[in-house]
């Protein structure tokens, strides 16, 4: 793919740093959240959907990617991956109606996928020569979970040097830009096959169907607190059109040829506990952007200056928990010489877990109006180290456990959970939580000062995670003690169970 005068030594380093800079960008920054709403007289629920727009963008290119790769050169796909971005962060500025800023978001996202698959799948054997997938995903997950935080730490940077929140957009634009020229200059069109696969049989329409199911439930879930919930009519509608969008989705899934996610996928006796495990994860997780952030903007009253120190520990924690990952299987890395520890991946999810919990637990403790930023410090490690370990494992069990054809497409499934509906999900009912036990402290009077009770509110709210997250735990290491495991059998059906009661 390089041309010939490119050192060898620096080919996969260039592809390594082009795909840093495409999770980097995006569509919109959710760090510039307070500023895009005075400059665009938006709301907040207005920005987060747009956000969201684009995490569900990056969630559904999944089962198109080989074909891509079939049919398009890698200079190809780089390059308009890059440019493609550039114009979408170019328009995010000038651009104030919100559908049109939801699609740009969508795009964005949609090509920062194809240009990071596109670079990770050249540097593949090179990541691990045995095709050790317990080294390959953690090492991309490195760059993909340490970019989250890294984006925001970055667009908030920008911000404080230049004075103006559309400079993150102009950065990103330019390092783009930049990025499209290298691979012009130092790459070649190399084709994977001597023939170019067509694109005909891709289900656009069934994409389109699936991201739209996604969007109505993140809809929900964002407005449900302005809207409050059942109250709006125009919430009800959406709720009533979320079943019609299924119906017609899963009618579509089953009576095309190709469809956009194979039937056989649902079936699978694996997936489900996955997708389970993956939402437990999320609803562990999204505490910090609803309760902390309650709690260090509401109560404590920090700006953006004093949280920006938070995203350099969450990239630390998400680097460190995907090493982490790495050194817990049996084969040793070729690039280190670290050996590994050959340990059961049951027991690494237990760890990471732990660690979810702890933060739980740490939080539950500090929440004080007399709090200071530093002790915050070790739970947001172990948060992001948790996660990091979390995800990295249950996506190495997804590809253990499914055939490789329909990998990419139980891939999308589980960003169902992953990719936005999860997080939207959870800050939704978190925040209704909330509300619910700061109206039922002030109408027995048990507190009356406003900023008590939402303090009081944000305990209980950590103290009830801490229950949820201790008994799923507890139900964690139990299937991991072999002599439980190994015993464990299925109930009987219940028409079973009672024709057995019955005969005796």
């Amino acid at each position: 793919m390089f041309r010939p005068w490119v050192p060898e030594r620096v080919r996969p380093w260039m592809y390594i740093v082009f795909a840093a800079l495409f999770q980097l960008s995006s569509g919109v920054y959710f760090a510039n959240l307070q500023h895009m709403m005075g400059a665009t007289s938006l709301m907040r629920e207005d920005i987060q959907l747009v956000a969201m727009f684009g995490v569900v963008g990056v969630n559904m290119p999944f089962p198109f990617l080989f074909r891509y790769k079939l049919r398009f050169t890698n200079q190809q796909l780089l390059i308009n991956a890059a440019l493609v971005i550039a114009a979408c962060n170019i328009l995010a500025l000038y651009v104030t109606w919100l559908p049109a800023l939801c699609a740009i978001s969508y795009i964005a996202g949609y090509f920062k996928l194809c240009g990071t698959f596109e670079c990770f799948s050249n540097i593949r054997l090179w990541l691990s020569p045995k095709q050790d997938f317990g080294i390959f995903l953690p090492s991309m997950y490195i760059i993909i979970l340490a970019a989250m935080p890294g984006s925001n730490w970055i667009a908030q940077q920008m911000t404080i040097l230049t004075g103006s929140w559309q400079s993150v957009h102009w950065l990103m634009t330019a390092l783009m830009l930049t990025v499209a020229l290298l691979v012009f200059i130092c790459t070649q069109p190399w084709r994977m096959m001597p023939f170019r696969l067509p694109l005909v049989s891709l289900d656009w329409l069934g994409c389109i169907l699936w991201s739209a199911l996604m969007l109505q439930v993140i809809w929900l879930f964002t407005y449900g607190e302005y809207y409050n919930w059942w109250d709006s009519p125009l919430w009800r509608a959406v709720l009533v059109s979320f079943p019609l969008t299924l119906l017609v989705t899963i009618g579509r899934m089953r009576h095309i040829r190709h469809p956009y996610i194979d039937p056989k996928v649902w079936p699978h006796a694996r997936l489900i506990p996955i997708l389970a495990m993956f939402f437990v994860a999320e609803v562990m997780n999204a505490t910090p952007h609803a309760l902390q952030g309650t709690l260090t903007g509401g109560v404590l009253h920090w700006g953006f200056t004093t949280t920006q120190q938070f995203y350099l520990f969450e990239m630390l924690g998400y680097a460190a928990g995907c090493v982490f990952t790495i050194l817990w299987g049996r084969e040793t890395p070729n690039w280190g010489r670290l050996p590994r520890m050959g340990f059961k991946y049951t027991r690494l999810l237990s760890v990471g877990f732990f660690c979810l919990l702890m933060y739980q637990v740490l939080l539950y403790f500090y929440v004080s109006p007399s709090l200071n930023v530093e002790r915050l410090w070790l739970p947001t490690f172990l948060r992001t180290f948790g996660y990091a370990i979390f995800f990295a494992t249950m996506t190495i069990y997804l590809k253990d456990l499914i055939e490789f054809p329909t990998f990419f497409m139980a891939l999308t499934v589980s960003g169902f959970i992953r990719n936005g509906v999860g997080e939207s999900v959870c800050s939704g009912l978190y925040n209704y939580g909330l509300r619910r036990q700061i109206a039922d402290a002030l109408s027995r009077g048990i507190h009356s000062d406003y900023t008590q009770v939402l303090m009081v509110a944000i305990k209980e709210m950590f103290g009830v995670m801490c229950l949820i997250g201790t008994f799923t735990l507890l139900l964690m290491l139990l299937y991991d003690v072999q002599p439980v495991r190994s015993t464990m059998k299925r109930m009987l059906p219940l028409r079973k169970l009672v024709r057995l009661m019955a005969s005796r």
